[in-house]
């Protein structure tokens, strides 16, 4: 089977729990061959540079759709019509009452996406016609038109162009030449490893060619955008107009795919919620590596009784703050407790906030000295994975007695998973799928509440069997439902699935482009050595050189 695995800052390029996901998954299904079609994040993913690719992986093709300027090619006086009229049409949809069909509305966005990529097919200038003036004032006008949100009629000039921006990165596939015959037209199945614009080849490719499309959700891309659009961030029209673009985008992909993945029950409520229909779904669990965990989770416990373990990515939706207040009750009944917070801060927001806890973490806790001439000690350390108190991953969850997590805002909790593979008690609060992935195996309390996290800590520091009991409990759980091999048998099984309900017709043709109705026998439809590549569709086509990204 052929598989263009469709990504987006993600695989085939270093870093990113994604990344690592994906190559778990292309390296397990050696029996398939892969074609990586990757949406770039920006510059510094690039200098990074890619993982290391296996033998099943035919070809990446690689895009940027934050450089995507104008292509230089303008449209003519017809194509620029064809362009008003469907991009207008997509604004519409984007701006429908609420009080409009649901199955109406996201028919006309649909048809508006997809009339808009054939004429992107049709000009190739479609990524110039996305920032032009004509794309402005087609916002501005349904953005004045009757019946729309309050808040788009409030847009002002700055809002239209960074929604104009936006929309044009977000559409950036619909230009990219990967629809052709030697590219997704040419794979049986297209697999994308999120929602929202790293969906979209894979529903171009299913419009264009037919080609079946399953799309897998870690972390619903929906809720993310969400998220971004945080009020401080963008003005309430900008906020408006794009979470309900990518509400009918993530609509769209829910309701063209063959198969939706989740990767817990949090992710599936999510597409439930966006219109995915509940035949469709099968919530598959990541798949983590459970082997660089074992010495942890197997070997002699060498954590320290009296320490706390924090880890992961530092950012305020973390909620340190809340932990570090739980830290100073805690040290009230435990005060020999020391408080271990392992990571790295997640961009400039990161480093903000990382500053704001190293200043509370000072205020509360002033260092603290035996005598008069030593030299104090806070309780609480910052520390990153690569340091001399954690050298490894596995060694930063090896200190602690009990790991925290104080998140308001989470999806798939990675780092609860990790430590129950280490075999590690936890206290977690209750967000996100932090239910679903520890079972009872651990305490979870209420977020934003540093009393009952901080007596969840002291109960579980109080009682060394306990935390045995519960840390035994959280490996085996984690090896039951987390590991890879779980993961890798769920996609196998899901592509058979697929093909089976939904396999790609391709007619042969001769040199001239002419249908050969007897060039495939009959045999070739049966299950077996028969169904060669070959024999359907010829020899591959050869990679054009000088495409960027190809191998």
């Amino acid at each position: 089977m052929r598989i263009g695995l469709l990504t987006e800052g993600g695989y085939p390029y270093v870093g990113g729990d994604t990344g690592l996901w994906c190559d778990r998954l292309v390296r397990g299904l050696g029996q398939h061959e892969f074609d990586v079609y990757a949406l770039k994040s920006g510059r510094p993913q690039e200098d990074d540079g890619w993982v290391p690719i296996p033998p099943q992986v035919r070809r990446v093709r690689t895009a940027r759709p934050w450089a995507a300027g104008d292509d230089g090619a303008p449209l003519g006086r017809r194509a620029r019509r064809r362009f008003t009229e469907h991009y207008g049409e997509l604004l519409g949809a984007v701006c429908a009452p609420q009080e409009g069909s649901a199955a109406d509305v996201a028919d006309r966005f649909g048809n508006a996406l997809y009339s808009l990529a054939e004429l992107a097919r049709d000009t190739g200038a479609l990524t110039g016609a996305l920032r032009s003036d004509h794309a402005v004032t087609a916002l501005e006008r349904v953005c004045r038109a009757p019946g729309a949100p309050r808040a788009a009629h409030e847009a002002r000039v700055p809002d239209l162009l960074a929604v104009t921006d936006h929309l044009a990165r977000a559409l950036c596939p619909l230009s990219l030449d990967w629809y052709g015959e030697d590219a997704l037209a040419a794979v049986d199945l297209c697999h994308a490893t999120s929602g929202g614009s790293a969906a979209l080849p894979g529903l171009l490719a299913r419009h264009f060619s037919g080609v079946p499309l399953l799309v897998t959700e870690y972390g619903v891309q929906l809720r993310a955008h969400y998220l971004a659009l945080a009020p401080d961030s963008a003005a309430p029209a900008v906020r408006a107009l794009l979470a309900a673009f990518h509400g009918r985008l993530a609509a769209e992909v829910y309701r063209r795919a063959e198969i939706l993945t989740p990767g817990s029950s949090h992710a599936r409520r999510w597409q439930e919620r966006c219109g995915a229909d509940r035949a469709r779904i099968r919530t598959v669990h990541p798949g983590m590596d459970a082997d660089r965990f074992a010495e942890v989770g197997e070997g002699p416990d060498r954590a320290e009784a009296d320490t706390l373990v924090w880890v992961g990515r530092i950012e305020p939706g973390r909620d340190l703050v809340s932990l570090l207040h739980a830290f100073a009750e805690v040290r009230k009944e435990e005060p020999r407790t020391r408080l271990r917070i392992v990571g790295v801060p997640a961009g400039a927001e990161g480093e903000a906030y990382l500053a704001q806890c190293r200043a509370l973490a000072a205020q509360l806790f002033p260092d603290e000295a035996e005598g008069l001439h030593a030299v104090g000690d806070n309780p609480v350390s910052f520390t990153e994975v690569g340091a001399p108190e954690a050298p490894t991953l596995p060694d930063a969850y090896a200190a602690g007695a009990v790991v925290v997590l104080s998140s308001v805002v989470e999806g798939f909790p990675v780092s609860l998973a990790e430590a129950m593979f280490c075999g590690r008690a936890t206290v977690s609060t209750d967000v996100g799928a932090v239910v679903e992935v520890i079972g009872g195996t651990g305490l979870v309390v209420p977020p934003r509440n540093p009393r009952a996290l901080a007596e969840a800590c002291v109960a579980l520091l109080r009682d060394p069997e306990r935390r045995a009991r519960l840390g035994a409990a959280a490996r085996a759980r984690a090896l039951e439902l987390f590991g890879v091999e779980q993961n890798i048998a769920a996609f196998h099984g899901i592509y058979l699935e697929i093909m089976s309900h939904c396999p790609v017709r391709r007619v042969p043709v001769d040199e001239a482009g002419k249908p050969l109705p007897f060039a495939v026998p009959a045999e070739a439809h049966v299950p077996g050595g028969w169904t060669v590549p070959t024999l359907l569709r010829g020899s591959p086509a050869p990679v054009r050189a000088g495409a960027e990204g190809v191998r």
